[in-house]
């Protein structure tokens, strides 16, 4: 498909009515070391609460642009509603981004609209399976490091988002999947795969996040291990059309003395 047929796409594919309507929750990412939020998640939920599932298996693939599009400005507008003051984490799906210059229209207007910082917006890459193209998921991610947002690259360590993404694309921060973090404090296999990614993360010049942390002692182990940015029930559940209160408390409880702040 060339240009002109690729842009003539994308205007059709904006003028599409969702048949259904959706909310966004927010989760907390946190700076363990520095004892605050250091960011949010927005996730997607029905418009009472329901499930993210509940709304995306109404996602086909004619839909799944208009929604990409559409979730990006309902969490920056509530975001800004909210007051949120740090960094906003936007999931997006590299197989709804046709022009990465034309998808972003959206996100640029909105942004502008609301006063939301360029710099405060981190998109991340969600379903790397389904992307067969990685030249195409490398421009998107270089053209919206131009554009000044930050890009994460989520799930990573399990399935399709592994290492050898890595020799292609630069992402600027790294999701530690789930599955490597439950159990992580009591499992020494665990435990020597996530120090690899520890280790591997300066060289690399990407920040790690620890996904799915629901335990005090899967979160002090992660911090000793080097990895303070940790997201989970641990801390706090997504809120719908809210944020979290100060994690402090729940810091806190992970250390018997002061913690080292450095």
């Amino acid at each position: 498909m060339g240009h002109c047929a690729r842009v003539a796409n994308h205007c059709n594919r904006c003028e599409i009515e969702l048949p259904f309507d959706f909310a966004m929750a927010f989760q907390p990412i946190i700076d363990v070391g520095r004892r605050e939020i250091h960011a949010y998640e927005a996730l997607v939920r029905g418009p009472d609460g329901e499930s993210a599932h509940s709304v995306l298996r109404q996602v086909d693939d004619r839909l799944m642009y208009r929604f990409d599009q559409a979730c990006r400005v309902k969490a920056i507008e509530q975001a800004s509603r909210l007051g949120m003051s740090v960094p906003l984490s936007i999931n997006f799906l590299p197989n709804a981004v046709y022009e990465p210059a034309a998808c972003l229209s959206a996100t640029l207007e909105v942004s502008r609209r609301v006063g939301w910082p360029l710099e405060r917006l981190i998109f991340e890459i969600v379903e790397t399976e389904r992307v067969v193209d990685r030249d195409h998921l490398a421009a998107i991610i270089k053209a919206y490091r131009q554009a000044g947002f930050r890009v994460a690259l989520d799930d990573f360590g399990t399935g399709h988002a592994n290492l050898d993404v890595l020799t292609e694309l630069y992402p600027d921060k790294l999701k530690i999947d789930r599955q490597l973090i439950q159990g992580c404090h009591r499992d020494p296999r665990r435990q020597a795969m996530v120090k690899a990614l520890a280790a591997m993360a300066g060289p690399l010049g990407v920040t790690l996040i620890a996904e799915g942390v629901e335990t005090a002692e899967e979160a002090r182990w992660l911090f000793e291990a080097g990895i303070p940015l940790q997201q989970g029930y641990y801390f706090a559940r997504p809120a719908l059309d809210a944020l979290a209160e100060s994690p402090a408390r729940r810091i806190d409880a992970l250390f018997p003395r002061p913690l080292d702040r450095g």
